[in-house]
């Protein structure tokens, strides 16, 4: 045998242009990977390490990311889009003109209009609405910029989940987090670039496609840590492993693997390495990350904190604890905001006030906390749903009960933190909260801000994948950085 000849049963597609006659393939491959990767190839793929810091494309505002989603999508009506008009029409008729073209996922007939039985007030300097269901964030509105005029093109939760964190309505796509990290890497190699954490009883609708790597190398996948239990599945050693066992098996493996990278070339060879090296890092930095009981009795209590519980707020201050460690880009999902008013679980008078008391303390504490440690100085903080709520009474079946059904046309979302101006609204929706009246800005604005803020261009963070140029924002790459909002 040719020890150099690979088995031409284990042949890549990259095996087979390598070669092939004069190697044009691997060249025209080279020339095309030089000229798409967001950072400069390395000079050995074996010693490579994809997780790496890698320069941003230019100067960035922010170095970590944490992204607070409400998942099912709260209603801002009821929270930031004050609508003195909408409770002056309170269950009077919509308008004709409103239905003429509007798309609802439950509303049948001719709906009634919904206006907010809550408060509101101005707060700060920047005079901010907020409704008396959120008294902790309502003093936080000063470092606060809010999107009124967010829009998208999805009104069903995954396939707008996934379009605002994959920039594609379907399954496929790489998640916002895999974007990041294979564009910045991570600045501690003991913990992933991406961590997922999940609170409200179940997974987002859009499910773990939310955090998948899509078409990037796996080395890019979320990593969902617990906050009952082992805080990683499967990252401990098997029963009757000790440490220095599982260090040898895996230095052999990892002989094994650079042999395999070496002869057929395989980028995913080297992506197995580096989620072997790093689940046994993990194995002692992630504990130590996720230990709440670490933290000041002050603290637990500022953030209403539980060592050991599953809750929001345990997931607000891991968020602090991991990018106070360097992790990149740390994703939070909280079911539970889907406030259709089919039943006293899931209604405006009920559901509501208790999502919002979960909410409202540990994201105000998180600001707080993130501000006084400094850190809010370089960490990118954002809030928001999937799409908004209509401004008319849902009554599924004839229900009694409050709620709104699903509205893609217009919704609020808030920034805060590295290189956002706080106290500014960008922004605005009609005097009943159901058009846009200004302001007007898209998901991909959204991905597009956020990449920016971290030093990455939305058009030139690129994948070649399927014959097109795949980006966040979508391989048009059709987008507005809103500099509005930014410092």
């Amino acid at each position: 045998m040719m020890p150099n000849r690979p088995n031409p049963l284990h042949q890549t597609r990259r095996t087979f242009l390598q070669h092939s006659a004069a190697g044009l393939g691997s060249i025209a491959l080279s020339s095309m990977l030089a000229n798409d990767s967001p950072v400069k190839a390395a000079p050995s793929a074996a010693s490579a390490n994809p997780l790496a810091v890698k320069p941003p494309m230019f100067a960035p505002k922010a170095k970590s990311v944490i992204f607070l989603h409400m998942s099912g999508a709260p209603p801002q009506q009821e929270l930031f889009d004050w609508k003195p008009k909408l409770v002056e029409l309170h269950m009077q008729p919509c308008p004709q003109s409103l239905l003429e073209k509007a798309r609802f996922a439950f509303i049948k007939g001719h709906p009634k209009m919904l206006g907010s039985p809550y408060k509101f007030k101005q707060y700060g300097k920047s005079g901010a609405w907020v409704s008396d269901l959120l008294p902790n964030l309502a003093k936080c509105v000063d470092d606060l910029a809010f999107l009124k005029g967010v829009h998208t093109d999805q009104f069903n939760h995954a396939p707008a989940e996934l379009l605002l964190y994959t920039g594609s309505a379907r399954n496929g796509g790489a998640a916002m987090g895999s974007w990041i990290t294979y564009g910045l890497g991570s600045e501690n190699q003991n913990l992933p670039g991406f961590v997922v954490l999940i609170s409200g009883g179940t997974d987002p609708t859009g499910g773990k496609a939310l955090w998948s790597t899509g078409f990037l190398p796996s080395v890019y996948q979320g990593v969902q840590c617990r906050t009952v239990g082992a805080p990683v599945l499967y990252a401990n050693n098997p029963k009757g492993m000790s440490t220095d066992d599982r260090r040898a098996s895996l230095d052999a493996l990892k002989s094994l693997n650079e042999l395999e990278l070496q002869e057929i070339g395989d980028p995913e060879t080297r992506t197995r390495i580096e989620q072997y090296e790093l689940a046994f890092r993990m194995q002692m930095a992630v504990p130590d990350a996720m230990d709440l009981a670490k933290e000041s009795k002050k603290t637990l209590e500022a953030y209403g904190a539980n060592p050991g519980a599953s809750s929001l707020a345990n997931n607000c201050l891991l968020a602090r604890r991991l990018v106070e460690r360097g992790v990149r880009y740390v994703q939070l999902y909280d079911w539970g905001w889907d406030i259709h008013g089919t039943g006293a679980g899931d209604d405006i008078l009920n559901a509501l006030p208790a999502k919002c008391k979960q909410m409202d303390q540990p994201v105000a504490a998180l600001l707080t906390d993130l501000k006084a440690r400094g850190l809010l100085d370089e960490t990118l903080v954002i809030w928001g749903g999937e799409f908004g709520r209509t401004s008319m009474n849902e009554a599924r079946g004839g229900s009694k009960f409050l709620g709104r059904d699903h509205h893609a046309h217009a919704f609020t979302m808030w920034m805060a933190g590295a290189g956002i101006r706080g106290g500014v609204t960008f922004g605005s929706t009609d005097e009943l909260g159901y058009h846009i009246a200004d302001g007007a800005t898209s998901i991909a604005d959204i991905q597009a801000t956020i990449l920016h803020l971290m030093g990455l261009d939305a058009w030139k963070l690129r994948f070649p994948y399927q014959g097109l140029q795949q980006r966040l924002i979508g391989p048009e790459g059709t987008a507005t950085v809103r500099k509005e909002i930014l410092a």
